[in-house]
């Protein structure tokens, strides 16, 4: 396929508290239901059609997905490579904690116990590849740390442009492989 489209979960109490989510499993708010809802209908008022919406299997993902589902009557599945990032030490902590920013950029690092940049860029990008070679449209429902990969898989980036990338919860955003 020639395109996919990336939305980013809904709001979480940890997102709301400024801190970093990561592979922890953390709940949508009320506010993060209805943004999921929001969202599909801005699907369907953008006229995107899809075979399928691919999600991470955590549950402030795989909700979005269910409800993005239910309004457009797209069907889901739970795609595991699309699993957050594991930050290691830094889950829970502040996400602009400026030490965290920092060791962002070193993508080697598994932060202790986690997941390295490089690791993540591994499985998504052959999730990526396998998206290009098909013949399906999809819907991709992951988190804000896996659209950094995803743009870096597009674009060159700098290791502090890619540290600082991110959007907003429940955007919808759409990337060409051409």
């Amino acid at each position: 396929m020639d395109h996919f489209y990336f939305v980013r979960h809904g709001e979480t109490v940890w997102n709301v508290e400024n801190k970093i989510c990561g592979a922890t499993d953390i709940e949508l708010t009320r506010k993060g239901h209805e943004q999921a809802v929001e969202a599909g209908k801005k699907i369907l008022e953008m006229g995107i059609k899809a075979d399928m919406i691919l999600s991470s299997p955590l549950v402030r993902a795989s909700e979005t997905a269910r409800h993005i589902s239910e309004v457009t009557g797209i069907p889901m599945r739970i795609e595991p490579r699309l699993m957050e990032q594991n930050f290691g030490r830094y889950e829970s902590t502040p996400r602009d904690g400026a030490e965290f920013h920092e060791a962002k950029k070193d993508m080697a690092s598994r932060f202790g116990t986690g997941e390295s940049m490089l690791q993540m860029a591994q499985r998504i990008y052959n999730l990526l590849d396998d998206i290009k070679a098909g013949d399906k449209e999809y819907i991709l429902v992951a988190h804000n740390g896996l659209v950094r990969i995803v743009e870096s898989y597009f674009r060159e980036m700098d290791n502090e442009e890619f540290s600082r990338m991110g959007i907003k919860n429940c955007e919808v955003k759409r990337y060409d492989f051409v």
